[in-house]
């Protein structure tokens, strides 16, 4: 079993920036699984936002790529989403979800996921 709870999220102005978090419980979580940031917008499809592979590699969308920095600290089991220049089109709930396909990829059906945090990008 895998618990994931995501933090971090919050009101900021255009152009601001945000780190959420994600703390996973469990072992030898992100040998085991991908570990994806997606959001979910009022109206809107889920949204891939960056992911990790159980190889280590990284990708993110094309809609926030030079913005957002998905990284990860393997001692804390925690996996984090650094969003730099926010825009109003950023605001969603974002999700921290664990695949176990291991390649992050949107078309994964996600074994675990959390609660999700609040973004809103507003001025």
């Amino acid at each position: 079993q895998v618990r994931l709870v995501e933090s971090g999220g919050g009101l900021v102005q255009p152009g601001g920036a945000l780190r959420l978090s994600c703390l996973a419980s469990g072992r030898s979580i992100f040998s085991r699984y991908a570990m994806v940031w997606d959001r979910q917008a009022p109206g809107k499809q889920r949204e891939l936002v960056a992911a990790f592979t159980t190889g280590g590699a990284t990708n993110c969308a094309a809609s926030v790529k030079g913005r957002f920095t998905i990284s990860r600290d393997n001692a804390k089991n925690a996996v984090y989403l650094q969003m730099n220049s926010l825009k109003p089109e950023d605001t969603a709930k974002y999700y921290c979800n664990a695949d176990g396909t291991g390649w992050g990829l949107a078309s994964s059906e996600y074994n675990y996921w959390g609660q999700g945090t609040q973004v809103t990008v507003s001025s």
